[in-house]
């Protein structure tokens, strides 16, 4: 079993972190260049900030903001919201960003995974799905964060992204986001089966069992999670500690002010 990765979220709605349940009820949280300079100190692996209301109005990402948080990361940043062209990624690449998220621009304009990948690479190209389930049991995507339904089904969309170029796909479950109930394991298995990119299950994480559980039952690569670090539920490097204990492969886990290799 490879490595896995611990992956704090930031969504950013006017400067500011915000954390909802289910795609609404927002609430503040923080300044993203204060909680992306502690995320980074206490040990994740990654950290990713989206926008989350860029698409919906139509506008640019706040690249203003982006770059702020990437001044104090060591760590690589994924950076997603209203990307919708490749000038898009080479504005946010030039302000620090190693990934760019797409899910709407991707969505309206699939080419453009691929356009991406072939100038950036795969490992640039994030593909977000927002994902929620039907009444027959299947997922829709929906986009402008979590807004507008479409037609496509949320796995075999996964599987089109991967072949398209993208080298990374974030699973977004909107039933179960801030929830605190686990992660949706249906919907990632059944993403994990169908691609052979690297999957990073999001919404839903309440205890240390879940990110576990996605992980041995749904073969995830990363674990993303918001409200459970924002409000100091768990700690990530007692997460680590904790999922080593249980045998999952961690990439470091920081003990006092020294990062040990596992």
């Amino acid at each position: 079993m490879l490595a896995k990765r611990i992956i704090p979220c930031l969504d950013v709605r006017n400067g500011r972190v915000v954390k909802g349940t289910q795609f609404g009820d927002i609430h503040d949280v923080d300044d993203p260049a204060r909680l992306g300079k502690q995320y980074s100190d206490e040990g994740a692996d990654e950290l990713v900030f989206y926008d989350i209301t860029a698409s919906s109005e139509q506008r640019k990402i706040s690249l203003e903001f982006v770059e702020k948080v990437a001044k104090n990361l060591q760590i690589p940043f994924s950076v997603g919201g209203g990307v919708e062209t490749i000038e898009d990624f080479q504005m946010i690449l030039r302000k620090g960003a190693d990934k760019i998220s797409i899910n709407s621009g991707a969505v309206k304009n699939p080419d453009l995974i691929t356009k991406a990948s072939l100038k950036f690479g795969a490992q640039c190209v994030v593909l977000s799905i927002d994902a929620k389930k039907n009444d027959q049991g299947s997922w829709s995507v929906y986009i402008h964060g979590g807004r507008t339904k479409t037609n496509l089904d949320a796995v075999e969309w996964a599987v089109q992204g991967a072949k398209l170029g993208a080298g990374e796909i974030v699973v977004n479950s909107i039933d179960e986001d801030g929830m605190k109930n686990g992660y949706d394991i249906k919907l990632l298995k059944a993403i994990t089966d169908q691609v052979n990119v690297p999957v990073i299950a999001s919404g839903g994480a309440g205890t240390i069992k879940h990110f576990y559980d996605a992980i041995k039952e749904a073969n995830v690569d990363g674990i993303l999670a918001a409200s459970v670090f924002h409000y100091g539920d768990i700690k990530i490097n007692t997460l680590k500690k904790e999922l080593s204990l249980l045998k999952i492969p961690m990439r470091y886990i920081k003990e006092e002010n020294n990062e040990k290799n596992i």
